[in-house]
C-alpha cells in the first residue's frame, strides 16, 4: 500500500515545479516574440546594405579593400580560423547548446580534414559567446580564448557593434586568415537550424542563406536602368558599408541565437509542464487508491471488531 502522505508529498512537489516551469514557459514566450520583432525590423536596413555593396563591387572596377582578398595558402602553409560561437548562458533549453557544440565541433575537423587533404595546416581559436558551450568546449580539448567572455542574453546593436569592431581589428592585424560565425537560424517555432556563417574576408553570395530573399548579382543600378554616383568615392562609401555589414551580421546573428534559445527553452518548459500534468494525474490515481485501500482496511478492522465482540 502505497504511503499517502508520501504521495500529498510527491504531488506538492510536481505542483511546484509545474507552476515554476510555467513562469519560465511565459517568460521565454515574451522574450522570443520580442527578438523576432528586433530581428525582422533589421532586415530591410542589412538587404539594402548588402544590395549596395554588391553594386559597388560589381560597377566599380578600381575598387580594393581587404576585406574582400581572401589568402590564398600553398602547401606547408597555415590557415588562420577565428570562430565566434554564439550559445546561451542557461540551461533548461533542451538540446540547444549540446547542438551548437557539435556543429562547432564538425566544422573545426571538416576544416581541419580538408586542409590537411591540401598538405596545409590548420590553427583556429574559438570565441565563445555564453558560458554553457564554452565550457563544455574548454573540457573537451578544444582551444578556447579564455579572455573573450561575453554574455548573449538581451542582445543590443551596441554590444553587436563592439563585438564587429574586435573582429574587423583582428582580421585587419592577421590574427585570422578566416572568420565564421556559428549561431542557429530559427526558421520556424519548431524547427532551428545551426549556421556556419564566413563574416571576414566578405562573402556576399552566403547572405542569400541568411536574408530571406535572394540578392541580385547585378545591383540594383543595373535592375533600374541607371547609375550610382558615391559621395565622396566608392571606396569610402564602400568602407562605410562594410563597417554596418559586420555590425548588421552580428546583430542579426546575436538576436537570432537569443530567440532560438528562448524558443528552445519554451518549447522545454511546454513539454515538462505536459509531463507535470500526466504525473499529477497519475499521482491522484495513487492517492485515491491508497485512501480507498486505508477506508477498506478500517471499516474490515471494524467489521473484525464487533464480530470479536459477539462472539464474546
Amino acid at each position: 500500500m502505497d504511503n499517502i502522505n508520501a504521495i500529498k508529498k510527491r504531488i506538492k512537489s510536481v505542483n511546484d515545479i509545474s507552476q515554476m516551469t510555467n513562469a519560465m514557459q511565459l517568460v521565454s514566450s515574451a522574450k522570443m516574440r520580442r527578438s523576432l520583432m528586433l530581428h525582422e525590423s533589421m532586415y530591410p536596413f542589412f538587404s539594402l546594405c548588402v544590395e549596395s555593396m554588391q553594386e559597388i563591387r560589381n560597377h566599380s572596377s578600381e575598387v580594393h579593400n581587404p576585406f574582400f582578398d581572401v589568402t590564398q595558402k600553398t602547401e606547408g602553409e597555415t590557415w588562420k580560423i577565428g570562430y565566434y560561437v554564439l550559445s546561451g548562458d542557461q540551461g533548461l533549453a533542451g538540446a540547444y547548446n549540446n547542438n551548437m557544440v557539435k556543429i562547432t565541433e564538425d566544422h573545426i575537423r571538416g576544416k581541419i580534414l580538408e586542409n590537411t587533404r591540401k598538405n596545409i595546416h590548420t590553427s583556429y581559436e574559438l570565441n565563445v559567446f555564453g558560458k554553457l558551450a564554452r565550457e563544455k568546449l574548454i573540457r573537451s580539448g578544444f582551444n578556447v580564448n579564455r579572455e573573450f567572455a561575453f554574455p548573449i542574453s538581451e542582445p543590443t546593436f551596441y554590444d553587436a557593434r563592439n563585438v564587429s569592431s574586435i573582429i574587423r581589428q583582428k582580421f585587419l592585424n592577421k590574427d585570422y586568415d578566416l572568420i565564421y560565425l556559428l549561431y542557429t537560424k530559427m526558421e520556424s517555432s519548431i524547427k532551428m537550424v545551426p549556421m556556419a556563417v564566413r563574416l571576414l574576408p566578405i562573402d556576399l553570395r552566403s547572405v542569400s542563406q541568411i536574408l530571406p530573399g535572394n540578392i541580385s548579382d547585378a545591383g540594383m543600378a543595373s535592375t533600374k536602368g541607371m547609375e550610382i554616383e558615391y559621395m565622396p568615392d566608392s571606396d569610402a562609401v564602400l568602407d562605410y558599408l562594410i563597417d554596418t555589414y559586420t555590425n548588421a551580421l552580428c546583430y542579426g546573428a546575436m538576436v537570432e541565437s537569443y530567440a532560438s534559445e528562448q524558443t528552445a527553452r519554451l518549447t522545454a518548459m511546454q513539454n515538462a509542464n505536459d509531463n507535470a500534468e500526466e504525473m499529477m494525474k497519475q499521482l491522484e490515481l495513487m492517492s485515491n487508491r491508497a485512501r480507498q485501500a486505508r477506508i477498506t482496511t478500517e471499516l474490515t478492522e471494524i467489521v473484525n471488531g464487533a464480530e470479536q465482540a459477539n462472539n464474546m
